[in-house]
């Protein structure tokens, strides 16, 4: 545990968590691109990212289940790989339907990667380490959006479509063969368990599914991850670009912007994760709140939201990407250990299932505005106003199902442990009588 191959096992899979997000989010900055490329409307267009969400959130609770019986590496060589095969049939499809075919596979081979990596830092980690680790995780992660807003963009522009495709794809085929070569499940001197049945494991998951914990992780994981999550992958180069008419570089700059944000927050939400594990969902609702107010005020200004505010708005969504991992933590410590993979892959299911519902709503209500003759242009700033009001209804039902499990979750933890967990305001409250005396 906590070794020099611990640490070599991080780094490969953090390389297969890159590729799968460069994967992913190679569409987000190729949007407009696919407009021209496929020559069709704004709902069947946003089904090359939903399609691949569903897909992806589709798979996470089997994946999970995979993890439990053989483990996470042979989850990571066969995930890697079936990306490649996605993108390179992505890369040269002549119509939409063979474009979602490979944005199908994307997201099945994408949907194995995440929490398989999760899981080898749970196995070669110990210590108050390992939450930080998932943030960091989750956080290097992120360099692969940077690698689709910069060098991916840069390509496609300049090669082309096909090109850009394919070398996305490479990225992923390097990630297949380190993890081929090196990955292992656990160190050597932890003895293997005896793997389960498939019987076994499934009877499992259904108490992981009503644990509390696990459906607080879920909810927490649906509120913070899936509006940055929207912005990223599909509609947030649009929005800048043909509503708010910023050049592609300077979108581009601002998605970059949106990661590192996400690299900055993400160790400061790690150690705040450790240090005050009791009060992990006051920072998820924190987050929450942040985003409700930028967006509002974004939505609601007179004119064309100016590049500053719109800095402001990206910052926001890039906090929200690392605090979705606290829902892993919460998987982590309401579940045992031989349950972990399923209960991470119910976690996993929450923001990606907020986003596809989101992200084809968005290009629903676009297209409605446009056909009533609302809007000029398919993709007019009010349109995008109206559209992006969705994601008030869908991440408000998720804060009333978050409160609800926190509640039973906090009971469920009084009546196991004995602890007593006070509302934020009465803990505040005798805090500050202690300091005072």
């Amino acid at each position: 545990m906590n070794s020099r191959r611990s640490w070599l096992i991080f780094g490969i899979a953090a390389l297969a968590y890159v590729a799968a997000v460069l994967q992913r989010s190679t569409l987000g900055v190729a949007g407009v691109a696919a407009a021209d490329r496929f020559d069709t409307s704004a709902a069947v267009l946003s089904s090359l990212a939903v399609v691949q969400l569903i897909v992806y959130a589709a798979l996470q609770i089997p994946n999970g289940v995979l993890i439990d019986k053989v483990g996470p590496r042979l989850l990571v060589v066969v995930g890697t790989g079936v990306m490649v095969a996605g993108q390179l049939i992505l890369a040269f499809s002549p119509d939409i339907g063979t474009a979602i075919i490979g944005r199908i596979l994307v997201g099945a081979g994408d949907s194995a990667i995440f929490i398989s990596v999760i899981r080898l830092v749970n196995s070669w980690f110990s210590g108050r380490i390992v939450p930080q680790l998932s943030q960091w995780m989750g956080n290097i992660g992120a360099l692969g959006q940077i690698l689709s807003a910069v060098p991916f963009a840069l390509v496609l522009h300049a090669a082309g479509w096909s090109v850009a495709f394919t070398s996305a794809a490479s990225v992923a085929f390097l990630a297949f063969m380190l993890s081929l070569i090196a990955l292992r499940d656990r160190p050597a001197s932890v003895k293997a368990p005896v793997a389960p049945s498939f019987r076994t494991v499934l009877g499992r998951l259904g108490p992981t599914l009503r644990r509390p914990g696990t459906q607080l992780g879920f909810w927490s994981h649906f509120v913070t991850q899936s509006s940055g999550t929207v912005f990223a992958l599909f509609w947030g180069f649009p929005f800048m670009v043909s509503a708010l008419g910023f050049s592609t570089e300077l979108a581009s700059s601002l998605l970059v912007v949106m990661v590192v944000t996400g690299l900055i927050a993400g160790p400061i939400l790690g150690v705040l994760t450790a240090r005050f594990p009791m009060r992990r969902s006051n920072l998820v609702l924190a987050i929450v709140v942040m985003l409700g107010v930028v967006w509002t005020v974004v939505l609601l200004w007179p004119t064309a939201p100016p590049v500053w505010l719109i800095v402001v708005l990206v910052v926001a969504l890039g906090v929200g990407g690392p605090g979705s991992l606290i829902g892993f933590d919460f998987a982590r410590t309401f579940n045992p250990p031989h349950t972990l993979g399923s209960a991470n892959g119910v976690v996993n299911v929450g923001g990606f299932t907020a986003s596809f519902i989101m992200m084809f709503v968005i290009g629903v209500l676009l297209d409605a505005e446009h056909n009533a003759g609302w809007s000029v242009n398919l993709y007019d700033l009010s349109a995008f106003r109206v559209a992006f009001c969705i994601q008030y209804v869908v991440v408000g039902a998720g804060v009333i199902f978050l409160l609800r499990s926190r509640r039973r979750a906090r009971r469920q933890l009084e009546e196991d442990e004995g602890i007593s967990v006070a509302p934020l305001w009465v803990a505040l409250s005798a805090a500050w009588q202690r300091r005072k005396a």
